[in-house]
Parts: structure tokens; sequence; C-alpha cells
């Protein structure tokens, strides 16, 4: 029951982004809004949570993990709850105002679920039984990946606002859930003040920013493509190719399943200390450069599909690796804090890839160069600071 109640919280965060991908043309259609006002339904989601992720370890450090998630999974469903009744209002500007409110208060929801998730794994459990626990709940966080585009896009038969309603029924079923099964659980780290918690930040990001920057970078940037190539694929799959519901929804299993399973492959091959973790950056790097180049030159929607299904699958090498990176070149202590701005670097990523793609809706030979020079540049970053400081990786 425990492992379910954790494996849910990371499905419901996967879920308020991936869930509406699919169906934002018709949101733009029913609320009579711009390309760009429309990528603000995902992006003010995700800033917020961004924000949130900072303070969520230090505040449940203070006050017990079970708190702050049953009060990060209220703001869900007061979120969830405000975007469904945004239906039933006449106007559309009134319409889209509250669901906007009702985006930014699921995104503070959002950003105490999963790291509260993997914050209480690591209270509840050690040595293979962590690894076996982190390895379910990426399952679940692959699973709402390749689910979450279908129902959105079954939902979304009824109307453009039912998908929401899945957020306070799932919300209120977790709130109700842990408040009986879970115990309070406060993490085995000294309580810091608030202060002392800001100097920690300052030190940790001096001393390990040549570290850090380069694998912040190439996450942040591997998350800003792919929510801004699923944006775009949103749009082309409607508006150019005329596929819609259910059909619609499943188009997406392609790239994102081959994302879930590269990651899953690779988190598995990773936990032992055998493998070179650079060597599956490289893979992964090489494999993306090369898919989103070729979409330069071929148009047609069969190979945009197959290329950024194989783009994806590389970014699977990628976004284990560095999570591995990052978790196994800090201490303890330091590591809540290297985390939780690796948070923010991957939902700033989430935020800003559609607003930056809806601009380039009418460009896509423009929309690709700028993926494949981010990525360029992002993978000869991360080369060039590794050389000025390597990672020492702790297998703890």
């Amino acid at each position: 029951m425990l492992t379910l109640l954790l494996g849910l919280l990371p499905f419901i965060m996967v879920l308020g982004n991936s869930m509406l991908i699919p169906i934002l043309p018709e949101l733009e259609q029913s609320l009579k809004l711009t390309a760009t006002e429309t990528s603000l339904i995902l992006s003010v989601f995700n800033i917020p949570a961004a924000l949130v992720i900072p303070f969520v370890g230090f505040f449940s450090d203070r006050y017990g993990r079970k708190k702050i998630i049953l009060f990060s999974l209220l703001f869900i469903f007061i979120g969830g709850f405000l975007c469904f009744m945004s239906g039933f209002l006449d106007r559309s500007d009134d319409a889209f105002s509250l669901l906007l409110v009702g985006r930014v208060l699921q995104g503070v929801g959002t950003g105490g679920t999963t790291p509260l998730a993997m914050a209480l794994v690591g209270d509840l459990y050690t040595g293979e039984k962590r690894a076996k626990q982190l390895a379910i709940l990426e399952v679940f966080n692959g699973s709402a990946k390749i689910l979450a585009p279908i129902i959105g896009a079954l939902l979304a038969l009824f109307s453009w606002y039912f998908p929401f309603v899945v957020f306070p029924l799932l919300s209120i079923v977790l709130i109700m859930a842990i408040s009986l099964k879970l115990t309070p659980q406060v993490s085995g780290i000294d309580v810091m003040k608030l202060s002392t918690y800001k100097d920690e930040v300052v030190k940790v990001l001096k001393s390990k920013w040549n570290l850090l920057i380069g694998t912040y970078l190439l996450g942040g940037i591997g998350l800003f493509i792919l929510f801004g190539m699923l944006y775009y694929l949103s749009y082309q799959i409607e508006e150019i190719f005329h596929i819609d519901g259910f059909f619609k929804g499943f188009t997406f299993v392609f790239p994102l399943g081959a994302l879930t399973l590269t990651s899953y492959w690779t988190g598995r091959r990773l936990k032992g200390s055998t493998v070179n973790e650079v060597d599956f950056l490289m893979i992964g790097s090489i494999i993306m450069l090369i898919s989103f180049f070729l979409m330069i030159f071929f148009q047609s929607f069969s190979f945009y599909l197959g290329l950024l299904t194989v783009g994806f699958g590389g970014l699977g090498f990628v976004l284990p690796t560095i999570s591995l990176m990052i978790t196994s070149s800090v201490n303890d202590r330091e590591r809540g804090i290297v985390v939780a701005f690796y948070g923010v670097a991957r939902f700033g990523g989430v935020a800003l890839g559609p607003i930056v793609y809806s601009l380039l809706l009418d460009k896509p030979i423009l929309l690709f160069v700028l993926s494949f020079l981010l990525l360029l540049f992002s993978s000869f970053f991360f080369w060039v600071v590794r050389k000025e400081g390597r990672f020492v990786l702790r297998r703890t």
C-alpha cells in the first residue's frame, strides 16, 4: 500500500503537464486564445513548482514529510477543482483567468509531491530496498508519461475541461489514504534555521558550481526541448494531419514510450558501479543531435514522428545519468540542496519550452534549428566544464 501511495505522487505530477498536451489546440479554440496564451496553461503550472521546490525540503525537515505532502495535495485539489469549474463560465476571458489561477495552485502543490516522495524513500528504506523503491517511482513516472496523453485525449471527447476532474479526484483519494496509512516522518538530518539553510545553499553552489552548472544546463535544455516539441507535435497532428480524439493521444505514446523505456533501461544499467556514466551521456547526446539535425531536412509527419521518437530515446540515456551524477557527487547534507536546484532547472525548462515553441509554430525549420543548436551548445558546454571539475561519484 505504501509503495502505491508513494508512486502516485510522481504520477499526479506528470499528469499535470502530459495529460494536457494533446488537448491544447482544443483549449485554444474553445477559449479563443492565441498560441502564446495557450502555452501559458503549461508554464504557469511549472514556474510555481520550480520556485517552491527549493523550500519544500527545508519545510519538510522542520514540520515532517507527511504534513507538507498533505498541504501539497490540498493545493492540487483546489487548483484542479478551479480548473474544472472554469469550463462552466460563460465568458472565455473569465474562464481563462480562473483556469490560470487553478494551474498556479496546482503547480505550487506539485512542487511538494515528487521531491518528497523521493525524500520519504530515503527516510524509510536503505540499501537495496531503497534502490528498488526508487526504481518503482520511475516506473510510475514513466507509466504516467505514456498514459497521460491518452487519458487527456479521451476525457476531452466530453469537453476541454473534463481532463481537469482527474486532479481533485485523485488528490482527495491520496489525502485520505496518506492521512490513514502514512505515519509522521521527519528527516534524520538536523533541522536548520532558514538563515542557516540560505548559507548552506550559497556554500554548496560556490563550491560545486563548476561540477553542477553543466549538468543543470544539459538537463534543463533536455526538458525544454522535450515539452517544446510535444507542444509543437500537438498542433501538427491536429491542425495539419487532422488526427483527433483517442488516436491523437495514442500518437504521443511513441516518443514518450521511447523516453520511458530507455530511461528505465539506463537506470537499471547504472545501478552497478561498473558502468561509465559519461558513456551513456555521450551516446544519448549523439543520438539526440543526429535526430534533431535530420529533422531540419525531413518535414513529413512520418519522418518527424520517427526522428522525434529516436531523439527522445536518446534523452532517455541522458536524464537518468544526470540524476545519478548529481546525487552521487555530493554528501548527504548537500544532496537535498543540489537536487532541489536541479528540480528548478528541470521545471524551468518545462515551463519555458512551450512558450518559446509557441512563437515558432509557423516556422518549423527555425524551430528544429533552434533545438539542434541548443542541444549542441549544452552538450559542448557540459564537456568543457567537466574537464575543469571532475565528478567524484560516491556509491552510497
